[in-house]
């Protein structure tokens, strides 16, 4: 899986913008505030459908314009795909893929794989829970379109469960009316329990494996999924707590209170580990992302890295650049020093000086 090449009108700084990218390692640099990242949101969101940064679609277009436009072309097993992206300041983006139009955001879903990591990821680990439930589901997302499916739809549930939990207040009558939404938060909030502990064993098996190598035979690592209520105990739980989420007017229990535990020899680095071990952590779990892919899909996904080398010492450095070989990847940096003091292959050299992007 490669993305080709990727074409961008009036999206963040840049007014037009080809690149064409090789199949191999890709350098982007220049000076911060150039628009590096940019090439890499664009990228991320013709995949996924959203910024890593969780930008509104109005606050990517290009200031002074009503619309932006995003193409990138990719090729996967043999098959070339294009993918537009029409993004407008006050409607919801239009999406087509190969030309055709699509109703539905999770269609596209799948074509385009990716892993992305960033300085943010190094801190995964010691954040709080809110960024670990959304590594998980960005990964599920784009390998399974019914756990997507089955995520909009608790989203959706819970959104509605939470109004009612703050109009009770003002109108108890309304009380019978809960168990409709109850129903339907334990049917979606059991299958997303279900496959977020499936794909926590399936990492557990690729990361430990990377990391033990990563720290020299050291370390071993373990995940723990912690889902905020068993899925056999749900209904139960969700009685328990009745007059607290009357109280605070919010479902205080179910998959968007879940978290996930990292273990060295049985110690939660999440409070006592090092900044070392959380960092080594949180690159181990980035390249089992693309170890899993593999896994589910056959395909290599594109890994795109913003700016991380400068966060990692020259050991991880060296293990992440070297375990990339077959891997499409679309570096982002200030500078090429790195590269040249340690002769990593480069394939294609770009530089990035505001907004306009330089084939070296």
């Amino acid at each position: 899986m490669i993305v080709k090449s990727l074409e961008l009108n009036y999206f963040r700084n840049y007014k037009t913008l080809i690149i064409d990218f090789d199949k191999g390692t890709n350098i982007i640099y220049g000076n911060n505030a150039q628009g590096k990242t940019n090439i890499l949101e664009a990228i991320y969101l013709s995949g996924t459908t959203k910024s890593h940064k969780g930008s509104k679609d109005r606050d990517m277009i290009r200031f002074g314009s009503d619309e932006s436009h995003i193409r990138i072309f990719i090729e996967r097993q043999a098959k070339q795909f294009q993918i537009d992206i029409h993004l407008k300041k006050n409607r919801s983006k239009g999406i087509a893929i190969n030309q055709i139009p699509i109703r539905k955001a999770s269609e596209l879903f799948g074509i385009l794989n990716i892993v992305f990591f960033s300085p943010e990821d190094l801190n995964i680990i010691k954040n709080g829970p809110l960024e670990r439930r959304r590594f998980m589901d960005m990964e599920l997302c784009q390998l399974d379109k019914i756990y997507l499916d089955y995520l909009a739809k608790y989203n959706k549930v819970l959104n509605h469960r939470n109004k009612l939990l703050k109009d009770i207040y003002y109108h108890p009558d309304l009380k019978d009316t809960l168990c409709v939404w109850d129903i339907q938060l334990m049917e979606y909030g059991r299958k997303i329990i279900e496959r977020r502990n499936i794909f926590v064993s399936q990492l557990n098996e690729i990361v430990s494996k990377i990391h033990y190598n990563i720290t020299g035979g050291k370390e071993e690592i373990f995940l723990s999924y912690e889902p905020s209520v068993k899925e056999d105990f749900y209904e139960q739980e969700l009685k328990r707590v009745y007059e607290k989420d009357l109280k605070y007017g919010q479902t205080t229990i179910g998959p968007h209170r879940d978290d996930m535990s990292f273990l060295i020899q049985g110690i939660d680095i999440r409070k006592f580990g090092s900044q070392g071990q959380q960092r080594t952590s949180a690159l181990s779990l980035k390249l089992s992302e693309i170890e899993l892919v593999k896994k589910v899909t056959n395909e290599t996904p594109v890994l795109l890295l913003d700016d991380v080398l400068s966060e990692l010492d020259s050991s991880r450095q060296n293990y992440l650049l070297d375990n990339l070989k077959n891997t499409q990847t679309i570096i982002t940096c200030t500078g090429l020093d790195e590269f040249i003091r340690n002769r990593f292959h480069i394939n294609r050299v770009f530089e990035v000086i505001d907004g306009e992007v330089f084939h070296k």
